[in-house]
This record gives structure tokens, C-alpha cells and sequence, in this order.
């Protein structure tokens, strides 16, 4: 026991900060169990200065039961206190400077402590001050050659004063260290230090629902749940805590409060009339194959195009005439465009204005890819209609006229016109229009019919026109 004192030292050296609690009212119970170590000496003139000159005097001076020798238990009060109460036990070989017979001592104390631990900052480190009282025995004993011992039974109340230490190795196990000044109020018992040193054990805190957070902090105390959600549940695993959790036994995404979106079309499976099947969020998650804005579940052409008033089905066209039936007067005799798919009743020699007004209301929606004379595919539609009018007049012939806007090289526009103005010809003359009737020209930017100065003006001044030829 020569270097107890070194030991004591050691222990505050290696404390470190981390996230175990000291005692609190979390843990407001504690018991302190260990060695003690009983100074008669440095107690004699404990106000004198150089009290401390022999306090580490551990070989002349201090009287160590190398055994249990104290145990304490306390609890805390709140607001950094705790009430203490313990006794010990030593044999005593050295009365201050004086040798004895081995005597039985004895005490029982009571102590206040402070608790610095929160003021610090320090869930592990626990520093405390204390004060209190206690009645202490020295048990009686031979006398020696200094006239110490005899047959007196040496006890007397004291005033006591304390600082110690506790370090917390884990939430509830730590090791401690305590000295304290104890005031005799009798003569016949000498002012002196007690020294303690062991492992304190705190417990107490009330965690109903047993998932290792009290109760205090636990926003379920009923419920068991996790550290990361105040002690709240998540039982899905999703990462969102019931409460918050719309879908609280599924796992989910949290951009949907937690509800699972199986298939990732961005519609829940709660909502998505097609929850294992990717689909859109405008049809509640179902598939449209072809697009036309009939799911495919209720398209009877899910792979071609059609409108909904015929289940996704294109309308038919029975006599072939080019007017779908849906339109069409007289479904099942070939007719003509112009006149809603029935035959002409009255031959006409010459396209009236009204027809070349409606040839170039088609021509006007014919559009080309951005600088070149291949189609886009919304303009197949409008040269259908242009070639079954023009099959209606056999002996009238046309000109076809290309324009562009004014941007970019003059030359490059004209021809572009040029070359566009042939494809409308050649696709005319591909489907049945005699190349004979038909005449095509560009005129590059020569001609614009709007300003090219603004976005739609250049839009207006892009433009086939279609000309009957006197």
C-alpha cells in the first residue's frame, strides 16, 4: 500500500470525456464500496499552514485496511445534489507520529454533496464537495510507551468536510476517490483524515418500457423504441418514427412519409391503381404503352394509338376513302375528303377559294425537322388530306411554293425553300397525283407574310403554300 497515494493521483489523471452520465436522476441511486485509509497526523493542526507537507505521507502516516474497509450509499436530490450515508472500519497502527497496538476504528458519517459534473459539462468525470457529520470510534486498547491505548473507549461526533472524484468507466460502474476532514468535537479524539478509494455502483432510473431510455427522456416511456427517436417506436425500420410515419408496418421512402412506392413511378402503392407495374402519375400509376391516354389494362389496343370514346382503338376507315367512319357520312361508300367521305354529286371542274383555302390551311401544318426537307411525323396527317383534295380535282394543277424565315445565309434558305417544296411534290406524286399537274418553287426569304423581327412572325413567314395554276 506504499503507493495508494500514486494510485489516487492516477485515477484523476485518467479520466476522458465521453457520453456516460454521472449520477443524476436518471440514476439517483449510488453505493460506494472500497478501502480506507485513516491520517491521525496531518489532522492534528489541520489550520496551521503546512498542513499538507506530510498529506502523502502514506508509509509515516496513514493506516490502511487492506480489505473492504467502507461502503456508502447516497442519492441524488436534484439540482446538483445528493445525500450520503456509509460507514467504515480500519485498524490503526500510527496515531500521528506515534506507534500503537492495533485499535479497532469505526465510523459512521452522513454527507451533503455538490455535485460539478453538470457545471463542467462532464458526463463522465464527476467531481463533488461535500459537508456533514458522524460519530467515530477508536476502540480501546493496551497503553504504549507514549501512553496512548488504555482502557478508555475513544468516540466522539464530528464535523465533517469532503472532496472526491468519480470517474463512470460505463453508465453505471466507476471508480471513486474521497478525502475528508473530520472535526472532532472531543478531546480525546483528535481531529484527523479519512481517505477513500474503490467502485461506486449507481442505479435507480425508471425505464418502463424497458428500451434503455428513462422514462425523463423518453417521448414513449409505454413504448419501446430507439435512442435516435427519443425512445419513439419505428417499426417499419424505415427510418421514420411511427408518429411521423403514414404507413407505420411498411417500409417506405421518406418524400412519401414513409409509405413504399414498390414499383418507383413516384405514386405510393396506397394510391397507385397499378402498384407492382411502373407507370404514370396521371393515370395513378398505370402503364400507357401507346400513349394515348388509355391505360393499358382497359386499352384494347394497348400497342396502337386510339382515342378513349373507342378503348385506345384507331377508328376504322370501312370503305377506305381516308375519312374514318367516326366522321365519315357515308361509311361504307367511298367519298371524298371535302365531302365528309361521300361522293362528289356534282362533278366540279375547278377547286373553288374555299378549297385552296382549306390546301393551305393543311400546307401550313406541314412541318419539316429544323433545317432540312424531311417531314416531322404530325405532318404525314395534313399531306394525306392535301393528296386525297387534290384527287378530287384531276384536272386542275397546282403549284407548290416553298418560304423560309430570314435567318441564316440568304443562299442556304433559298435552298432550303427549293428543296422542301420538291418533297411536298414528291410525296404527292408518290401517292397518286400525277407529276404532270404539279409545279414546285422557293423563294427563300424574298416573300416573308409577317415580321421577322419576333419569334411568331418567323414562325408565320416558315410556310408551304399551295396555288391552282389558271
Amino acid at each position: 500500500m506504499k503507493n495508494l497515494s500514486r494510485l489516487l493521483f492516477t485515477l484523476v489523471l485518467v479520466v476522458s470525456f465521453s457520453n456516460v452520465n454521472a449520477q443524476d436522476q436518471d440514476n439517483p441511486w449510488a453505493i460506494n464500496f472500497g478501502i480506507n485509509a485513516v491520517d491521525f497526523f496531518s489532522g492534528e493542526d489541520s489550520f496551521d499552514a503546512g498542513v499538507f507537507d506530510e498529506y502523502f505521507n502514506v508509509e509515516d502516516h496513514w493506516n490502511i485496511l487492506p480489505s473492504l474497509s467502507t461502503i456508502s450509499v447516497s442519492k441524488y436530490m436534484g439540482n446538483n445534489f445528493s445525500l450520503q450515508a456509509g460507514g467504515s472500519i480500519n485498524k490503526i497502527e500510527k496515531y500521528g507520529d506515534v506507534s500503537v497496538s492495533n485499535l479497532n476504528y469505526y465510523a459512521v458519517d452522513g454527507n451533503v454533496r455538490y455535485h460539478f459534473a453538470e457545471i463542467i459539462k462532464s458526463k463522465r468525470l464527476d467531481p463533488t464537495v461535500g459537508i456533514g457529520g458522524g460519530y467515530t470510534w477508536v476502540e480501546e486498547g493496551p497503553l504504549n510507551s507514549n501512553g496512548y491505548g488504555g482502557s478508555n473507549n475513544n468516540g466522539a461526533g464530528t464535523l465533517n468536510g469532503s472532496v472526491g472524484l468519480t470517474y463512470w468507466v460505463s453508465d453505471n460502474i466507476g471508480l471513486f476517490v474521497e478525502s475528508k476532514y473530520k472535526h472532532a468535537f472531543e478531546d480525546y479524539l483528535d481531529t484527523h483524515f479519512q481517505h477513500s478509494a474503490g467502485i461506486a455502483v449507481k442505479f435507480g432510473g425508471t425505464d418502463t418500457d424497458g428500451d434503455g431510455i428513462f422514462d425523463k427522456n423518453d417521448a414513449c416511456p409505454e413504448v419501446a423504441g430507439l435512442e435516435a427517436f427519443n425512445g419513439c417506436p419505428d417499426t417499419d425500420g424505415d427510418g421514420i418514427e411511427d408518429s411521423k410515419d403514414s404507413c407505420p408496418n411498411e417500409a417506405g421512402l421518406a418524400e412519401f412519409n414513409g409509405c413504399p412506392d414498390t414499383d418507383g413511378d413516384g405514386v405510393v402503392d396506397g394510391s397507385d391503381d397499378c402498384p407492382t407495374v411502373k407507370g404514370l402519375k396521371s393515370l395513378n400509376g398505370c402503364p400507357d404503352a401507346d400513349g394515348d391516354g388509355v391505360t393499358d389494362a382497359k386499352d384494347k389496343c394497348p400497342k396502337k394509338a386510339g382515342p378513349a370514346a373507342n378503348n385506345g382503338c384507331p377508328w376504322p376507315d370501312t370503305d377506305g376513302d381516308g375519312v374514318t367512319d367516326n366522321v365519315d357520312k357515308c361509311p361504307k361508300v367511298v367519298g371524298t375528303v371535302a365531302n365528309n367521305g361521300c361522293p362528289e354529286v356534282v362533278e366540279v371542274v375547278q377547286p373553288t377559294q374555299e378549297v385552296i383555302e382549306k390546301l393551305n390551311a393543311y400546307a401550313r401544318t406541314i412541318l419539316f425537322n429544323s433545317g432540312k426537307s424531311s417531314f416531322k411525323q404530325q405532318a404525314f396527317q395534313s399531306l394525306k388530306d392535301i393528296t386525297a383534295i387534290l384527287k378530287e380535282y384531276p384536272d386542275s394543277n397546282f403549284s407548290i411554293e416553298g418560304h423560309t424565315d430570314s435567318v441564316g445565309a440568304k443562299s442556304s434558305n433559298q435552298l432550303l425553300s427549293e428543296r422542301r417544296a420538291n418533297a411536298v411534290r414528291d410525296y404527292l406524286v408518290a401517292n397518286g397525283i400525277s407529276k404532270a399537274r404539279l409545279t414546285s418553287y422557293g423563294f427563300g426569304e424574298d416573300y416573308p407574310v409577317d415580321s421577322n423581327a419576333t419569334k411568331n412572325g418567323r414562325a408565320n413567314n416558315r410556310r408551304t403554300e399551295i396555288k391552282l395554276k389558271k
